[in-house]
């Protein structure tokens, strides 16, 4: 089968080619000292990223290995956790919290819709029990964000918790770790970042290393394990086991770029992908996913496709047909995703995406303006270049 012409999926990204040359440079010993001062430097730039003086940990592995163990470091049994739902990445956090022994509680949306803070509060103040809340600040297979800004503060004001999955947030949408309060933070290098997929990064508070090491159920002497970062790599600057070298060279090359650009500036292009993206998408007469435009994420765009066309079948056509990758559903329901992310997000890569799909779905008998589209996408596209 040939390589697409274009990967515009929801992660792993496109990387540039200055992060593709990090990717193959020559591979150091661990323990040589150059190798330790880029890990160091590597760390401090994800701080910056994150908006953070909180412990920053880099986790060797796509993000679900911190994600999970962050989550067994902090539960104790009979712990009672709110965990906000509106996707399939939110809902599989709480088989983790009950496999781990904690007491449920849930606040459960449609995956194509988010929920409201204002409930949020309404739940913890009527159930004081709460001792931890769980989210994800943006539902990649949705294509949907939480309102982490608001939740954040009023957790942090009742002594709560927060863990927060941002693997797709962070560089995609405003993020302020310590402003807002945030215990928790996981993120992938893999999406808005534009690096390589095996490095979790991880920011810890005081707060939640303080309820970590009260946990005699938190991972120690495991891949795992949390405090065996904290205590080998960051107390005595010996690493739990080898790290992925040439994923630490392409996650600080990555880490550069955006801080070159600044981290405003990736957030706005971000947003301005999108912007297109959506333009183009509503002249072509496509209905979005979410039920709201206000919670549609900055780094897909997912696009409701009708019953009688699954949504495997059109990821598979616009590839095989017109070589561009696209994103399914991945089980948040009968969509397809156009992604914005990383490198991709800007330029013409939101057109030729829409080209794709909609060319896709004529094939397939979906009536489209495929050239009402392009055209509306264009012209967000131009006006924001004057």
């Amino acid at each position: 089968m040939a390589l697409p012409d274009f990967t515009l999926s929801a992660g792993p990204v496109t990387v540039t080619p200055r992060t593709q040359a990090a990717l193959g440079r020559p591979i150091l010993y661990h323990y040589d000292p150059e190798f330790q001062a880029g890990f160091r430097r590597t760390e401090q730039k994800v701080a910056e990223v994150f908006r953070t003086g909180n412990d920053i940990i880099l986790m060797q592995g796509e993000a679900i290995v911190a994600l999970e163990g962050a989550l067994r470091s902090l539960i104790t049994p009979g712990m009672h956790v709110l965990n906000l739902v509106q996707g399939v990445f939110g809902k599989g956090t709480g088989y983790w919290i009950t496999g781990f022994g904690g007491v449920l509680h849930e606040i459960e949306v449609g995956y194509d819709d988010a929920v409201d803070p204002a409930r949020v509060e309404e739940y913890l103040d009527a159930h004081p029990e709460i001792r931890m809340v769980c989210l994800v600040a943006s539902e990649t297979p949705s294509g949907t964000v939480t309102d982490v800004a608001a939740i954040g503060p009023m957790c942090r004001d009742r002594g709560i918790l927060t863990y927060i999955d941002t693997v797709s947030g962070v560089l995609g949408m405003e993020w302020e770790t310590d402003a807002w309060g945030l215990d928790i933070c996981v993120a992938g290098g893999q999406k808005c970042l534009g690096g390589p997929a095996g490095v979790a990064l991880v920011s810890v508070s005081a707060r939640a290393w303080e309820a970590i090491y009260a946990n005699p159920a938190a991972p120690r002497d495991s891949y795992l394990s949390l405090i065996d970062w904290k205590e080998k790599w960051l107390g005595e600057g010996r690493f739990p086991y080898t790290p992925s070298v040439s994923d630490m060279y392409g996650l600080e090359s990555a880490l550069d770029q955006a801080l070159e650009e600044g981290i405003d500036a990736v957030i706005a292009r971000h947003e301005a992908a999108a912007d297109v993206t959506r333009a183009g998408a509503r002249a072509m007469g496509l209905e979005f996913w979410a039920v709201r435009e206000e919670i549609m994420s900055a780094c897909v765009t997912s696009i409701r496709l009708p019953d009688s066309i699954d949504n495997a079948v059109v990821r598979d056509h616009a590839r095989d047909v017109y070589g561009v990758m696209l994103s399914h559903g991945q089980g948040a329901g009968n969509l397809v995703r156009l992604s914005h992310m990383g490198p991709t997000a800007g330029g013409l890569h939101s057109l030729i995406g829409l080209a794709a799909l909609g060319r896709t779905l004529a094939d397939l008998g979906v009536p489209v303006d495929i050239g009402d589209g392009m055209d509306a996408a264009l012209a967000v596209l131009s006006a924001r270049r004057v």
